[in-house]
């Protein structure tokens, strides 16, 4: 007897352990997907940072002081969650993890002093400027032996997984051919905040404009169908379409990356007459169509002609960044070659300098890169 009840105890305590919120902190502000994260939306399926009970936000370092009075004001933060830099902030708070909303370019500095601490990091995403930051941050979590990952709203994307389960399964064929479409009008256009606009159009802040903004979507999903394996080619032309508004970086990007048996297009955008994020993936006897999170077209090689598939609900925690941040840390998730994983967002990377190389040279770049 007491034996059984010791036993029910520690089931109890292990039960109150794993339903512990989790402890996150927040490095930045200027990057404007954080209010999805604050307030829900696709970013977040199953709710915003603020209205859930499984994460609980314990601080947020921000140099700019008046911009995070500002969220403070809008969102009711209280001022005790201010911190002028990160190292502070995991100094009095001890983070599970740090959501990053930094430029990109400051997603390095951020991984770094969240590695000596012993901090997981999930960004937004890409993961870095350049193939040589991304190296940096793979090491530096390697020393610190914590994850870091790398959130993209199409993860998250029902019609996404349908599509890719369907060519795991066969039902497609070999796969041949993915043509990926990413973007919206630009963010001028669609009235991003200041702060946000003001990194997203610098190439040192950025990596680029569009290709970096939206390529990173096409080459993360493309990563993930070939299972981790990248290019052997990247090809890449960049057009100023509305310089006078971006007049230091692309708002056009087309890149062509191939494999020993494949071809994948992608195309980024600051130039579409709406937000798009839909995706064709062919194989040898069939294709599917992503026509937004939910809906696709798909043809099998018995269909005489296409016929519209609604995609199953996606179930934690693939269905939400925060879930799956949390089974990650918990050692429910093996991260290595998912969506968001750093081993796949290093190889995205490693795409996106190529193909800034590639529309900068005119020439078509061989990998892996040498950097």
């Amino acid at each position: 007897m007491i034996f059984l009840r010791l036993a029910l105890s520690a089931l109890l305590l292990s039960a109150t352990c794993l339903a512990a919120p989790l402890r996150v902190a927040i490095a930045g502000l200027v990057h404007g997907h954080v209010g999805g994260f604050l307030h829900g939306s696709a970013l977040t399926p199953a709710g915003g940072l603020l209205e859930r009970s499984d994460v609980q936000l314990v601080g947020i370092a921000e140099p700019d002081r008046a911009l995070f009075d500002i969220y403070s004001a809008r969102d009711h933060l209280s001022p005790s969650l201010y911190f002028a830099n990160v190292g502070d902030l995991i100094a009095h708070t001890h983070p599970d993890a740090v959501l990053v909303f930094t430029s990109t370019a400051g997603h390095t500095s951020v991984v770094e002093e969240c590695a000596r601490h012993g901090v997981h990091v999930l960004m937004e995403k890409p993961l870095a400027v350049s193939y040589a930051d991304a190296l940096r941050m793979q090491k530096a979590a390697q020393a610190g032996k914590v994850h870091v990952l790398v959130d993209y709203e199409t993860t998250w994307y029902p019609s996404n997984k349908q599509a890719h389960d369907l060519l795991a399964g066969g039902s497609l064929g070999d796969l041949r051919k993915v043509v990926v479409h990413d973007g919206h009008q630009g963010p001028k256009r669609i009235h991003v905040s200041p702060e946000f606009f003001a990194w997203l159009t610098d190439p040192k802040l950025n990596g680029a404009g569009a290709l970096y903004d939206f390529g990173c979507y096409g080459a993360d999903l493309m990563t993930w169908l070939m299972k981790g394996a990248a290019p052997t080619t990247v090809t890449a032309v960049t057009q100023h379409l509305q310089s006078d508004i971006y007049p230091k970086v692309d708002d056009e990007a087309n890149v062509i990356l191939t494999y020993p048996t494949a071809v994948a297009i992608l195309q980024a955008s600051w130039n579409w007459p709406f937000n798009r994020k839909d995706m064709e993936v062919y194989g040898a006897t069939g294709y599917a169509k992503t026509l937004d999170n939910r809906a696709l077209q798909v043809r099998e090689v018995s269909d005489h002609e296409p016929h519209s598939v609604t995609a199953t609900s996606l179930q934690p925690p693939y269905d939400d960044p925060l879930h799956y941040l949390a089974a990650v840390l918990r050692g429910e998730v093996a991260e290595q070659n998912d969506l968001s994983g750093l081993n796949t967002n290093v190889i995205v990377s490693e795409i996106l300098d190529a193909a800034r190389r590639s529309a900068s040279s005119g020439r078509t770049v061989h990998l892996p890169l040498n950097d």
